[in-house]
């Protein structure tokens, strides 16, 4: 038996059992049965048919059947009602069948709720069923309870059973109805130009996807009034929305953001521009924040908090102290309507510290701050917000050398100082850590006179000296020149090492600059005291050349003691420059010309000497003369014949020819001719050599004759 002929005669049944009841009872429980039902869609809806058909068919079966005969009058009457009401019933379900069509949303009411199913009372003869999937959360729970009322959608009718004893249920879907009833609502939003709410759910290529009940789509663009950095900040928040266009049959929605801010930002611009004023105290919201400020929203016009105008103290950026979203109050300093620029203030709203600086941190106070910043000249420290003070990098320590304040401080490090100075007006305050503890200069020339011998192990050598420590903190300088009284150092390393123990005697203590000279020479007696005593004036040195420059020689005499010899000291005649004639290492005799013992310096003068020496031989001659001759003749005549005597043995004279003796002579003559110009011209020409010549060894046993002769032709 088909279905469609199961449902005639279930009807059928029905309304058997209800032609025997009361015609207005029976139309009321009809009712009931199958109120708010509508009709099924023309391709899936059940084959109409009328009672009368279930009746003819159940009727059918049992003819040939005669005419009921009624026994009396009232008989009739109950027979004529009975007809009346099966009409009426007729049609009363006719009309219940046509209200239920697939696709439908109606509301019903849940009575019971099984493993599979929630069962809902939507009004019709069996209860709908939903699938309890419909209903459970994400945490695996049903969000169902009996008794509860829901919009559900017809979505299928299920077939009776074979038996034909069981009604056809009805399957229904609360998920489809919601989606039903989201594209209503968005209809009906988009047509009453009214905002739609909805949560961001995640971010797509050009925007953001949102869920209104169905997904919709955000445009980068459409998200706020200026540009969103980062869009992933957006996800999860719930905004209000106005839809662009959608299309139910594309599913798509395009929503904007931008548009109901505007039109909010312009009803509140409006307002704010009646109220503000330059004075002001407002609140506002961080719109923005930039390295130099944030943006505050004032209620459709946006003004600038400059990162100077945040606070008395010192910020090294906006986002130390806000926040985007944030909520504050703000004082206008300036107000410009025409370009909508609005300057805005918050350390304005406390008093300036620095008013009461001077009476709070007097000089020679000590205070104690916290190290904000470091720079290459010092330390900033920040007493109180507002206010701070820089201590200078040479005064943070009386004996340190110190390069950098990273070396003592480091940022955030609270320190003790002192106020050296202080202007209110400049807004400054100099402040110093070493005027903390004692100055060690106070007492160091008191521990250690000038004259007093110390040892100290050298810690640095430099180019021009060594530096000895001392006491801590403080070192000695030992100059180069200070070194020794004698020796030429180049450099303190050609004597010293780092780290050596040394001696030195303090020379000078410079308090004010910080300078302590020591000396290392100073431990020996100056040689130069007694050069005096050990080369007079007019006396000959001989040392050896050390340098030879354009202006002179100079001549060690001894270890640490030299003499010039200036260049027109060293000849009698004229030279322009020594280089050339001298070299270092040259042995060299020398007249001392002068000493001066203060200046360290020497005379010398090579000229002189050989002057000296010629004089000397001239009075040689003439002391030596024999019987004190009385002429120049008498005196070559002595001195020849000393040498000819001297170089000729007695036993080669006799060899000697006349031709030799005449040579002699003519030899002689020519010395003695000689010898006058000598003694003529001493200053211009340099002695002839006194040797005697081969002719003159020969002259045989007539030397004596030869003499005289000689010396009488001169």
């Amino acid at each position: 038996m088909g279905n469609g002929h199961l449902e005639k005669n279930k009807g059928g049944k029905r309304l058997m059992e209800l032609s025997d009841k009361n015609t207005e009872t029976g139309l009321q429980e009809l009712g009931e049965a199958n109120m708010g039902q509508e009709g099924l869609t023309e391709s899936s809806k059940p084959t109409e048919y009328h009672a009368t058909d279930a009746i003819d068919n159940e009727g059918a079966q049992e003819k040939p059947q005669a005419s009921p005969v009624f026994e009396d009058d009232a008989d009739v009457a109950d027979a004529k009602v009975a007809d009346a009401g099966e009409g009426a019933m007729e049609k009363m379900y006719e009309e219940s069948i046509k209200r239920f069509r697939e696709g439908e949303v109606v509301e019903g009411k849940i009575i019971q709720i099984d493993k599979e199913f929630v069962l809902v009372d939507i009004g019709y003869k069996s209860e709908g069923r939903v699938p309890i999937e419909e209903f459970r959360a994400s945490d695996g729970t049903i969000n169902a309870a009996v008794g509860d009322t829901i919009s559900v959608m017809v979505e299928r009718w299920e077939p009776e059973d074979s038996t034909g004893l069981q009604d056809g249920a009805v399957m229904l879907s609360k998920e489809k109805a919601s989606r039903i009833k989201v594209w209503e609502d968005i209809q009906k939003a988009y047509e009453e130009d009214k905002p739609i709410t909805g949560v961001i759910t995640g971010r797509v290529k050009g925007g953001l996807t949102v869920d209104i009940g169905v997904p919709a789509f955000l445009p980068g663009s459409q998200v706020d009034l200026r540009p969103v950095p980062d869009l992933d900040e957006m996800v999860g928040r719930t905004f209000e929305f106005k839809i662009l266009k959608y299309s139910r049959k594309r599913s798509n929605v395009v929503l904007s953001r931008r548009v109901l801010l505007e039109n909010a930002r312009e009803l509140e611009r409006a307002k704010t521009l009646a109220t503000i004023h330059k004075g002001k105290i407002m609140d506002g919201v961080v719109k923005n924040i930039t390295e130099y400020g944030v943006f505050v929203d004032l209620g459709g016009i946006d003004g600038l908090l400059h990162i100077t105008d945040m606070s008395w103290g010192r910020i090294r950026h906006p986002s130390e102290m806000f926040s985007v979203g944030d909520s504050i109050t703000v004082k206008v300093l300036d107000l410009d309507l025409e370009r909508e620029r609005v300057s805005l203030g918050l350390k304005q709203l406390l008093p300036d510290p620095w008013e009461t600086a001077e009476e709070k941190y007097p000089i020679g106070s000590h205070v104690t701050g916290k190290v904000v910043s470091l720079t290459d000249y010092g330390a900033f420290v920040e007493l109180e917000k507002g206010v701070e003070g820089l201590i200078h990098i040479s005064e943070m320590s009386w004996t340190r050398k110190i390069r950098h304040p990273s070396k003592i401080v480091s940022v955030g490090d609270t320190v003790e100082a002192v106020v050296l100075n202080i202007s209110a007006q400049s807004r400054r305050i100099s402040l110093g850590m070493k005027q903390v503890v004692p100055n060690p200069w106070d007492v160091i020339a008191e521990k250690y006179p000038v004259g007093t011998t110390i040892e100290g192990k050298i810690k640095n050598i430099t180019d021009f000296g060594l530096f000895i420590g001392i006491d801590e903190g403080i070192d000695g300088l030992v100059h180069i020149s200070d070194i020794s009284w004698t020796k030429r150092v180049k450099h303190p390393s050609e004597l010293y090492k780092k780290g050596d123990s040394v001696q030195a005697i303090v020379l000078n203590i410079d308090k004010e600059n910080e300078r302590f000279s020591l000396g290392i020479k100073q431990l020996q007696k100056d040689p130069w005291e007694t050069v005096p005593e050990r080369y007079k004036e007019g006396g000959t040195i001989t040392g050896t050349v050390t340098n030879v420059t354009d202006f002179g020689v100079f001549v060690e005499l001894e270890e640490g003691i030299e003499g010039l010899v200036h260049v027109s000291e060293i000849s009698r005649e004229k030279l322009s420059t020594p280089v050339g004639k001298f070299h270092a290492g040259d042995i060299v005799s020398a007249k001392v010309l002068n000493i001066n013992s203060k200046e360290r310096r020497i005379g010398l003068s090579i000229k002189q000497l050989e002057m000296e020496e010629e004089q000397d031989l001239i009075s040689g001659y003439l002391n030596n003369f024999r019987g004190s001759p009385s002429s120049l003749g008498e005196i070559l005549k002595e001195d020849l014949k000393e040498e000819i005597v001297t170089q000729n043995p007695p036993d080669e004279r006799s060899d000697i020819s006349s031709e030799a003796v005449d040579q002699g002579e003519e030899e002689g003559s020519d010395k003695s001719q000689e010898k006058r110009q000598e003694l003529s011209a001493p200053e211009t020409e340099e002695k002839a050599p006194r040797g005697p010549t081969e002719k003159q060894t020969a002259s045989g046993s007539k030397t004596d004759e030869t003499v005289d002769e000689t010396v009488e032709a001169a």
